[in-house]
């Protein structure tokens, strides 16, 4: 723990997320409410149970954890129109999504990508094929996102040391059917039509549908996208004790076929912010299938079991000229012509048990299970790494596809993954201020590679037990003092496709010491977190000296504070902030191109932070305006190139023109500011955010 006691004082950067004045939408709400009321439905606090930090059912008081809740009207008034868009505005957590990983890939912690940042739906994961990650589409289905920072391999098995985020969608609900309709238009063509529509069927049934279109002509030149999203749910409550929920939910997306910018003779040029240097006939598409039964049963007053039997598929199709090069005389010189199929499907089932009880005379409860997936994976493509081709920089690409390889587009590889764990929760009140939050969990992976051109397999078990430990005290009951240590493990790379030389290695290991304050003041109207962190994976692939063979003997660390701030000011202003501060490096670490220890890891800002504010103006006009802010970060291991920081701002304008229909402006990056989300590995493409634009909404709620 000494670690922790290093940093003294957090960074003055203030530049956040926020809490939304009201809901936007009116099926989260009664279909009539007064402005002021409406402030608090919906939000979340310090109190609301969250469904990332643990499985029985504990408040963020109760965890001893950082963690985040967003609701899904914070979500939305916030113009976040992606998960990654909303969590990337609490703290710690910035974006590295690229075409290749679905635009999804997180950074937190000092840890990057899908492999240490996990993502789930609804509580189950989606085992990832090759990095990618393009599920949830959007949003719109959002009821609330939970974030949990710091290693969670004990809830949720290998390849969660920096983060995990849970999406959780909208539920049917019983009551009178309400119907939310959204319209909205803007910049580059933007157009949106969605449907929100829940309520009972019956005494016994009740349903959800969520429906979500939304196209654009995009900011670049040739950035055409498109997305549909549909998620439908039936809830029959059997009994008083027994329900049983069918969901499905469906995700189409063509997004824009845009892979950055080149820099030209090492800098960025603003004049060549818009073109698209891609191929014409460029093409990206993700589809997503996820189908679930989840049964739900109160067995007695201390004893309830609940079932998730899900299926879930999805196909990712790419076909484009990846890398672009400036050379002398304003040219681009592309390469990586790719075409890339991938085709998952995964079979699985989550059983567990929830218990009170009494432990050694003590109020104890705890939660068992058990998990299994069987996953399939299968890759087709067409990689020439001979052709290349050029185009003016001042134009915007164009021309076809074109691939030297002799083997043609054809299917490669097929991959069988077979998981199953064993999981146990316990909370035990060990006085009436302090209690014990411990966790265990054992996963056994089997993973299978069959390579289609040589026909040849090769197949490894893997195997990894995980543990937590946590002390929660409540000095009052709106203020608690925790700490925790917690391990994980992780895959040399995404466990579905590790190379056959990947196969040869054990699980990368993390271990984290935490320990933190959370609040909640001024009869509720404010609260604040502040935490602090240490964190050491050891097991990464390195070498002896650049030349010696790669063996499994790196070791990273990072240490951080993280501090949110949420208040009321009364007459209806509303403050939102958080910081972050982390220092990651490679503690030993060498590659090929040299020994890199001591430096910090790519991708990872040390300082991110984010402010929004909101002011209720009266007559049912609300304004919000937020600011996000992330440092500096490097392209590669090196730590020889660099991008550039931003500070984005975003702001809203919302009316209430009638008791049933409500108008809204969204403005994003207002000052236009140029700036890069993040870069190729060599660091001479940037992928650029989007510039300023404008979005306007009606809602109709019936």
């Amino acid at each position: 723990m000494q670690h922790l006691l290093r940093f003294c004082s957090l960074p003055l950067v203030v530049l956040a997320g926020g809490t939304a004045l009201a809901d936007d939408s009116a099926v989260d709400l009664p279909a009539v409410t007064v402005q002021a009321q409406a402030a608090h439905e919906g939000e979340t606090s310090l109190h609301t149970p969250t469904t990332a930090g643990s499985r029985l059912d504990l408040s963020a008081l109760q965890t001893p954890a950082s963690t985040s809740s967003l609701s899904g009207a914070e979500v939305r008034e916030r113009n976040n129109r992606s998960v990654q868009d909303a969590v990337t505005r609490t703290p710690g957590i910035s974006t590295i999504g690229t075409p290749g990983n679905g635009g999804t890939a997180l950074s937190a912690r000092g840890f990057s990508g899908h492999a240490s940042t996990m993502q789930l739906y609804d509580g189950t994961r989606q085992y990832i094929g090759a990095g990618t990650v393009t599920f949830p589409v959007d949003t719109w289905s959002v009821e609330r996102i939970d974030v949990l920072r710091g290693p969670a391999s004990v809830l949720y098995g290998e390849g969660a040391t920096g983060a995990v985020i849970n999406v959780v969608p909208k539920k049917p609900f019983a009551g009178d059917i309400r119907n939310h309709l959204r319209l909205g238009y803007g910049s580059d063509d933007r157009r949106q039509a969605a449907l929100d529509s829940g309520g009972s069927l019956s005494e016994a049934l009740s349903y959800r549908l969520n429906l979500n279109q939304q196209a654009s002509n995009g900011w670049v030149d040739r950035g055409d996208s498109e997305s549909l999203a549909l998620s439908a749910a039936l809830r029959w409550d059997a009994s008083d004790n027994l329900s049983f929920t069918l969901s499905h939910d469906h995700g189409d997306q063509s997004p824009e076929r845009y892979f950055g910018t080149p820099l030209v003779d090492g800098k960025y040029r603003e004049r060549i912010r818009d073109r698209n240097y891609n191929v014409a006939n460029a093409d990206i598409r993700y589809n997503d299938q996820i189908t679930r039964l989840t049964a739900d049963w109160r067995i007695s007053d201390a004893l309830s079991a609940s079932n998730q039997l899900y299926y879930i598929k999805t196909q990712r199709y790419w076909r484009n000229a990846e890398t672009y090069r400036w050379q002398p005389g304003d040219l681009v010189n592309r390469s990586s012509f790719y075409e890339i199929k991938h085709t998952q499907e995964q079979v699985g089932d989550r059983q567990s048990f929830t218990l009170d009880h009494s432990l050694f005379g003590l109020d104890s409860r705890t939660v068992v299970g058990v998990d299994y997936n069987r996953i399939h994976f299968a890759r087709q493509h067409d990689f020439d790494s001979s052709f290349s081709d050029t185009v003016p920089l001042a134009g915007s690409g164009g021309g076809q596809y074109q691939s030297n390889d002799p083997r043609g587009y054809g299917p490669r590889e097929r991959n069988l993954a077979r998981q199953f764990s064993l999981f146990a929760e316990n909370r035990t009140q060990l006085t009436e201020r302090l209690s014990l939050v411990t966790g265990v969990r054992r996963d056994q992976v089997r993973i299978q590679r069959d390579d289609l051109l040589s026909d040849s397999s090769v197949d490894r078990s893997l195997s990894g037990g995980n543990w937590r430990a946590g002390l929660v005290f409540a000095l009052t009951p709106d203020l608690s003092l925790y700490g925790q240590y917690a391990t994980s493990t992780e895959g040399v790379n995404n466990l579905l496709t590790l190379s056959p030389s990947q196969q040869q290695f054990d699980l990368s290991e993390a271990k984290q010491s935490e320990i933190g304050l959370k609040q909640l003041f001024w009869n509720g109207q404010g609260e604040w977190t502040l935490a602090a962190y240490h964190i050491v994976k050891k097991k990464l692939l390195s070498r002896e000296t650049p030349a010696s063979p790669t063996e499994q003997i790196g070791l990273q660390s990072s240490d951080g504070l993280e501090a949110t701030l949420e208040l009321a000011l009364g007459r209806g202003w509303q403050v939102s902030a958080n910081a972050a501060f982390v220092r990651a490096e490679y503690d030993d670490f060498v590659e090929g191109a040299g020994d890199r220890s001591g430096n910090r890891p790519s991708n990872v800002p040390r300082r991110t932070a984010n402010l929004w504010l909101n002011k209720a103006l009266g007559s049912g006009v609300d304004v919000g305006m937020g600011a996000r802010y992330v440092d500096a970060r490097y392209a590669d291991a090196a730590n020889q190139i660099e991008v550039p920081g931003y500070t984005v701002v975003d702001a809203t304008l919302a009316w209430q023109a009638l008791p049933d229909v409500r108008l809204g402006l969204e403005l994003n990056n207002l000052l236009d500011r140029q700036y890069a989300t993040t870069a190729s590995s060599a660091g001479e493409q940037w992928y650029l955010g989007a510039p300023r634009s404008l979005f306007v909404t009606a809602d109709y709620s019936f």
